[in-house]
């Protein structure tokens, strides 16, 4: 598994968690914690661009 493959995989990990929980708090971190992946995969993937 490259490194792009577990980041989706992590991201998809905790949004999939996230829909499962009723704790707001755990909730945003989740939600958090997988944008933080996503961003990570557009650094990656060379997608980020600065405004």
């Amino acid at each position: 598994m490259n490194t792009i493959q577990y980041l989706e995989d992590q991201a998809a990990r905790a949004e999939r968690l996230a829909k499962r929980i009723t704790d707001t708090l755990t909730i945003e971190k989740l939600l958090t914690f997988a944008g933080e992946r996503r961003r990570e995969i557009e650094v990656i993937t060379g997608k980020y661009r600065r405004a």
